[in-house]
């Protein structure tokens, strides 16, 4: 990946827009990594990534729909061997 403070970003930016479509471009600023410039693809397979991402939430954040499938699941009798072990 090719590091690049930000004000040669800003003055090629013409050449940084297709070199993004083969390496992602990291932006810096006073020596800190900014933000990242990269060609439409990574981006949206970034975003397929991000929706394909599990949640967890938090007991109190849990959705209703969420709670109410909770309530009516039931183990597969086929497991009815395993409620013996916690005896």
């Amino acid at each position: 990946m090719v590091e690049v403070p930000a004000t040669e970003f800003v003055k090629n930016f013409g050449q940084y827009k297709e070199r993004a479509q083969r390496e992602a471009i990291a932006v810096t600023s006073h020596g800190r990594t900014s933000g990242y410039f990269v060609s439409e693809h990574e981006y949206l397979e970034y975003m397929l990534l991000k929706t394909r991402a599990r949640h967890a939430y938090h007991v109190s954040e849990l959705p209703e729909e969420t709670i109410s499938a909770l309530a009516k699941a039931e183990m597969d009798p086929s497991h009815d061997h395993l409620n013996a072990l916690l005896d």
